[in-house]
């Protein structure tokens, strides 16, 4: 079997609808093995909250979660990686 080549990435994850946070959480338990570090900052008065992730993972990977983030109602979410794959 083929070892799949990791990536450092960061996902940045807005969340405005409290309704998706159970989802959410289920989600990054489901890719908790791929996670290095998740910071989460609340904006109670623009009723937004920022939750940003940091991953060692396969590009399908890091795209499949970030696509998952992104299809959950009130939550936008973007991967960023390093231009380089060193």
């Amino acid at each position: 079997m083929e070892t799949q080549e990791t990536r450092v990435a960061a996902i940045a994850i807005l969340v405005e609808v409290p309704e998706s946070v159970d989802t959410l959480n289920a989600l990054l338990h489901d890719y908790a093995p791929y996670i290095r570090g998740r910071m989460g900052i609340p904006d109670h008065e623009r009723g937004v909250n920022v939750i940003c992730l940091v991953l060692d993972a396969p590009m399908d990977t890091i795209n499949a979660l970030s696509g998952k983030l992104g299809r959950l109602p009130g939550v936008s979410a973007k991967a960023v990686t390093p231009k380089s794959t060193k």
